[in-house]
């Protein structure tokens, strides 16, 4: 599903309004309507006690559509007006003129002390205060308003958006509301799935409103959701060569988990052929972990990390592999640092860089502008303020535009990993992936990304399909983990070993699971 911004979302009322004749009327009792049914499917109308917290916008105009829709169903309902109503404007204007004609009680808001009555009667509230527009911090009575709410333990819905959630970014201005659900229009806009907006929003709930598919599928809307896609069917005659041959650079005598983990994944995975070279010292040791593997001992510098006098020996095995994973746990040393840029330039494979091979090539990026094989990058938000030099909060306040610009700029695929992962294309698209949960934010959690994307590349799927489902299949296989074992205490060798569990639930219930096992996004 596409996702867009909050003024994508504004040019895309404009045009439903000027292009297709579909009045701004139409347009709010669609969303008012939209709304309604998801608080009668939820709990019902009749003989329950609703609040409605409406501010002077066109979010404040939904709700009024929504306390008409309540009354005229049974319901008992109190409007709560933060603001004054002359500042209600076309459809909003209209809809309070209804709302002032009915008996339907309207109250304006002096104090949070004022609402403690109401709060205490009522059986759920309704919050259509701020809406998507809301660009500064939340202050004074509002603020006051919405911690009320958040303290009166009701259930709330939400229109569009909690009230407080930047709609692009997904970020708390101060505070926001804590929603139940929440039900947003035409489509989710980017703080409905950005943390920490998605968690505050609750059970999330998309109607179109009546727009036309050409415009909720528009191109110019670059933005959506990691929806999964069928994996190809393996081969009964297949070998090992036949579902991915990978050879991974990684590790060093101080960093035993990354190799490990990302060359194991891939098996765990589907990959067919996992090459590890790593440090003569720490090949051993692997050997007794994963046997499976196939190790290619690698002379090492005095740290314990892979010498430079091994180049000429990767750039020959990696001609003969399908992919090449470089970085994980390879160390700082200098030297080593240095091989990595050099294995960049030269590799001519697809070239999957993670760890401290991001950070080898942050200090010159020019080495993977000139590559011409395709480059997947994995950084966390750490390792994405090397390459961009800007700040983690930098980022973190705008993590989609900086994606894109980087993707764009590097012509390379890369995965921001973190809590709803972002996956950035060269062409500036971006898919934002749902699954996944608290548990995986756990040392080694990426290792197994990485060997997760290079199955899904050795399984036969593209390249930028293979990030995308390598992200996909990662998450739920940490899904599956927790659901077995709680969110608490996961770790990336549970991750890693409930990988083959995952694959066969996903091939054998493909419908299933991505209808009912993923209900993050609900269209009505």
């Amino acid at each position: 599903m596409k996702v867009s911004s909050v003024s994508q979302m504004r040019n895309l009322d404009h045009k439903a309004i000027t292009e297709f004749g579909i009045p701004d009327e139409i347009l709010m009792e669609n969303a008012g309507q939209a709304a309604y049914f998801v608080i009668l499917n939820e709990m019902g109308i009749k003989d329950h006690n609703f609040v409605v917290f409406c501010g002077t916008g066109n979010n404040g105009g939904d709700g009024l559509v929504v306390a008409r829709k309540i009354h005229s169903n049974g319901g008992k309902v109190t409007v709560l007006l933060l603001g004054d109503e002359v500042k209600f404007k076309g459809a909003a204007e209209r809809n309070f003129k209804i709302i002032s004609k009915l008996p339907i009680e309207v109250l304006h808001i002096k104090s949070a002390e004022s609402i403690s009555s109401d709060l205490s009667q009522a059986d759920a509230i309704i919050d259509a205060i701020l809406g998507t527009g809301l660009e500064r911090e939340v202050t004074g009575l509002y603020k006051a308003v919405i911690q009320a709410i958040n303290g009166s333990g009701k259930k709330v819905f939400s229109i569009d958006i909690p009230s407080g959630i930047n709609g692009n970014t997904g970020e708390i201005m101060g505070i926001a509301v804590k929603a139940d659900h929440t039900i947003t229009f035409g489509l989710p806009k980017r703080g409905n799935l950005l943390y920490p907006g998605y968690e505050m929003g609750g059970k999330l709930w998309v109607s179109h409103i009546s727009f036309p598919p050409l415009l909720y599928s528009s191109a110019s809307v670059k933005i959506e959701t990691n929806d999964p896609l069928r994996l190809p069917e393996r081969s009964p005659a297949g070998h090992k060569g036949d579902f991915g041959d990978v050879l991974f650079i990684a590790g060093a005598s101080n960093y035993l988990g990354a190799p490990y983990f990302s060359a194991l994944s891939f098996l765990k995975a589907g990959g067919g052929y996992s090459q590890l070279a790593t440090p003569r010292s720490v090949s051993s040791f692997l050997a007794s972990r994963g046997s499976e593997i196939v190790l290619l001992p690698q002379e090492e510098t005095p740290s314990g990390s892979i010498s430079p006098v091994n180049k000429g020996h990767l750039l020959e095995i990696a001609k003969r592999v399908d992919m090449v994973v470089l970085g994980p746990g390879l160390s700082l040393n200098e030297t080593t640092q240095e091989l990595v840029r050099e294995l960049t330039r030269e590799i001519k494979k697809p070239l999957l860089i993670d760890g401290d091979g991001i950070t080898a090539i942050s200090k010159d990026l020019e080495i993977i502008k000139g590559r011409k094989a395709e480059l997947i990058l994995t950084p966390h938000l750490g390792e994405m303020s090397r390459i961009t030099g800007k700040s983690i909060s930098q980022i973190s306040k705008n993590k989609i535009e900086i994606l894109q610009k980087t993707a764009r700029d590097l012509s390379a695929v890369i995965c921001l990993k973190g809590a709803h992962s972002l996956i950035g294309y060269p062409d500036e698209r971006v898919s934002i992936n749902l699954s996944g949960n608290s548990g995986m934010a756990t040392a080694g959690s990426g290792d197994v990304l990485t060997g997760t994307i290079a199955a899904m590349f050795g399984l036969g799927l593209s390249l930028q399909d293979s990030v995308r489902m390598g992200v996909f299949m990662h998450g739920f296989s940490g899904d599956l983990a927790a659901k077995d074992k709680g969110e608490d205490g996961i770790t990336a060798e549970d991750i890693m070993n409930y990988l083959p569990l995952a694959l066969k639930t996903y091939r054998e219930n493909f419908e299933e699971v991505t209808k009912d096992f993923y209900h993050k996004i609900n269209i009505i």
